[in-house]
């Protein structure tokens, strides 16, 4: 019994060709998926991103990432000051800007 066994589990002669191809195009597949679902999208977002912090101009009205609402009225390299209220004068970093609401505009950059 053993015997039948074993001789029924032997692969045929003519199978096993182009296994190495067989076997690479279901990755190859997953890895194109992959990119074209998940990595391509967020570095176009990320690129937009980068532009609307770049574009960042005095006067503009913004909206932090913790909902912190004021008007840009100084900007640096990597920080901008931000006039909460007449007395209040706050600076952050150009990453914390999630929206910037331009007057006379609707909002010109929202991350979600």
């Amino acid at each position: 019994m053993t015997t039948l066994h074993l001789i029924a589990m032997q692969p045929q002669a003519g199978s096993g060709g182009g296994g190495i191809f067989s076997a690479l195009v279901p990755i190859l597949l997953v890895f194109l998926i992959f990119y074209f679902m998940i990595l391509r999208p967020q570095q176009k977002k990320q690129k937009d991103r980068e532009k609307l912090l770049s574009g960042i101009q005095k006067g503009d009205k913004i909206i932090t990432v913790g909902g912190m609402h004021g008007t840009v009225i100084g900007l640096e390299e990597k920080t901008v000051l931000v006039q909460i209220t007449d007395e209040v004068k706050v600076k952050f970093e150009r990453s914390a800007i999630s929206t910037i609401n331009r007057p006379g505009t609707d909002a010109v950059g929202k991350t979600s």
